[in-house]
C-alpha cells in the first residue's frame, strides 16, 4: 500500500475529527433535552397519578379524563398530579391542558404547589375557572403569625416549616367560558414571573412575585361539574422557553 501523503493525512484526521464532534454533539443533545411529560388519557398510565383513578368520581371516557358529581366530603373531587417522579421542570415549568364544562355553574379550580421558602410545601398560584371569568390567587408564605396578608388567622402555621400562608385574591376578570367547548390552558413560569392564559389570546394575565421563583411539585384540579361533570385532556408540561 503507497503512503499517505500529508495532505491525504490531514484529510483522513479532518474527517475522524469531525465525526467524533459530530457523535459528541448528538450524545450532549441528547443528554440535555428538557423532559416533557403528556397525558392524552388514549393510552392512560394511572401509576403517573397521585390521585387513584378510576375512583368514585372520576374515570377515563372517550380517551379524556372525566370528573363528576360530589365527594361527600368539605371538597369537591381533586385530581392530584405529583411533578417529581415525572422527572419534569419543576423550576421554570410551563403547563398546559384543555377543558370543557358540561353543564352550567361548573368550576375548575387549578393549583400549583411548591417549595414554600421555608422547607415545606404548599400553594403557590391558584387559577379558578369559571363560566363567567378567572379568578387567580397568589399564596406567598411567612414565619410570622401577625403578618397583614395572613386572611386566614385559624390556618395552622405549616407543621414542616412552620410557616403561615400569605394569601392575595385578585379580583375576577370578566370572560365568557362557554359549557360544552373546549377551551385551552397555558401556565408559564419563569424566574419571578407566571404567565396564565385562557383560550389562547382570549385572555391573559402576567404577574409577578418572589414566591413564584421555587420549585413546583404538584398540581392539582378541583372540579365542581356536577351530574354531566367535566373533561380535562391533553395535560403537558414542559421546560418553559427563554424570553428573547
Amino acid at each position: 500500500m503507497k503512503k499517505l501523503t500529508s495532505t491525504n493525512k490531514m484529510i483522513l484526521w479532518v474527517g475522524i475529527l469531525v465525526q467524533l464532534l459530530t457523535i459528541h454533539s448528538s450524545k450532549n443533545a441528547t443528554a440535555q433535552a428538557p423532559f416533557e411529560f403528556k397525558e392524552d388519557f388514549d393510552n392512560f398510565d394511572p401509576s403517573r397519578f397521585r390521585t387513584k383513578i378510576p375512583n368514585s368520581n372520576t374515570r377515563i371516557r372517550e380517551g379524556v379524563l372525566w370528573t363528576r358529581g360530589k365527594t361527600g366530603g368539605k371538597y369537591p373531587p381533586m385530581v392530584h398530579l405529583d411533578l417529581a417522579p415525572l422527572k419534569v421542570e419543576t423550576k421554570d415549568p410551563e403547563i398546559s391542558f384543555r377543558f370543557r364544562f358540561l353543564q352550567p355553574g361548573s368550576l375548575i379550580w387549578f393549583f400549583i404547589d411548591g417549595d414554600d421558602g421555608f422547607g415545606g410545601v404548599d400553594h403557590l398560584l391558584r387559577v379558578k375557572l369559571l363560566p363567567t371569568g378567572v379568578q387567580l390567587q397568589i399564596d406567598n408564605h411567612s414565619l410570622d403569625p401577625n403578618h397583614p396578608q395572613r386572611l386566614n388567622k385559624d390556618r395552622a402555621a405549616d407543621k414542616v416549616s412552620g410557616a403561615y400562608r400569605l394569601s392575595q385574591k385578585l379580583p375576577k376578570e370578566l370572560i365568557e367560558i362557554k359549557p360544552n367547548q373546549w377551551h385551552n390552558v397555558k401556565v408559564t413560569f419563569r424566574n419571578r414571573k407566571v404567565t396564565i392564559s385562557v383560550g389562547g389570546k382570549m385572555w391573559t394575565k402576567t404577574l409577578q412575585h418572589a414566591c413564584f421563583n421555587a420549585e413546583k411539585h404538584k398540581l392539582l384540579w378541583m372540579q365542581r361539574g356536577g351530574d354531566n361533570g367535566i373533561e380535562i385532556d391533553d395535560i403537558k408540561i414542559t421546560k418553559a422557553s427563554s424570553l428573547r
